[in-house]
């Protein structure tokens, strides 16, 4: 529908901006104002059949929404419309199934890039999450004594209220650096069995790494929003739960500018 003031013959195709053209201009509203317009022109019609045979005699059809059937008169505005209400991501000609998915696509390498750099090797990582389990595990061939323990300490000296830090009375500091091979005892005759858990692994390896894994590290983190409840083992997995928005404590762009005071900052953490 085109909506068409009386007074000056301007016509839009929102009711409101109708209205606030009258009230703005102090132009005299008609009881029937609304028209049916063309989806490509500002011609409009006394009736939808009359509308349609202009559109199609003159190629008019307009652009319409290829998820509902909104029409715009323009293909930027069609684009902007998918953009805003369908998860569509115009750069990549792609529509995601939630706004999770996209939400995850538009901060993934495609569309960001690796600009977070490490303060120690410089090399370049996506999200916080990524330069943290870099340092965390010990990757950084520039800062090889830096590993879970190490920096769980770091964090604890910046964040001595235990703002997203646990106080662990009598923790050593240890775990991190303790590595843990399975023996043939761990056999059971179907597979490899943890002896702190029931998890059962196809292979000696795979214990091995399950052995060695935070999977039975000590609880060293919790979100800073006190609603939220959720506790973590390592840094990057709070800050994975951060950047995922899923408490709605703070936005993604947020911890990234933030993460670098966790690490190279001499003041205290501030979410």
């Amino acid at each position: 529908m085109v909506y068409l003031c009386y007074t000056c013959d301007e016509s839009f195709y929102d009711e409101e901006d109708l209205q606030d053209h009258l009230g703005d201009w102090g132009h005299e509203a008609q009881h029937e104002y609304a028209r049916y317009g063309c989806d490509t022109c500002l011609a409009t019609f006394n009736s939808d059949a009359a509308r349609w045979q202009h559109m199609n005699a003159k190629g008019h059809v307009g652009h319409e929404c290829r998820v509902c059937d909104n029409r715009y008169r323009s293909e930027k505005q069609r684009v902007n419309h998918e953009v805003e209400y369908h998860n569509y991501c115009a750069d990549c000609n792609k529509t995601f199934q939630n706004t999770n998915n996209i939400k995850m696509h538009l901060n993934s390498r495609i569309h960001r890039g690796q600009n977070i750099g490490c303060p120690f090797c410089r090399n370049g990582f996506t999200t916080a999450t990524g330069l943290t389990h870099h340092l965390e595990s010990g990757g950084c061939r520039m800062a090889p004594a830096l590993n879970r323990d190490k920096i769980y300490q770091i964090v604890r000296q910046k964040d001595p209220h235990g703002y997203i830090s646990k106080n662990l009375i009598g923790w050593t500091g240890e775990e991190s650096s303790n590595r843990y091979k399975a023996t043939d005892r761990a056999w059971n005759g179907h597979g490899w069995a943890c002896a702190l858990c029931s998890r059962v692994c196809g292979t000696r390896d795979g214990l091995d790494k399950h052995l060695n894994s935070p999977a039975h590290y000590s609880i060293l983190y919790h979100c800073p929003n006190r609603a939220c409840n959720s506790e973590f083992k390592t840094l990057a997995s709070i800050i994975n739960h951060l950047e995922s928005e899923s408490c709605r404590f703070m936005q993604f762009e947020a911890v990234q500018r933030r993460m670098g005071q966790v690490v190279t900052s001499g003041r205290m953490i501030e979410f």
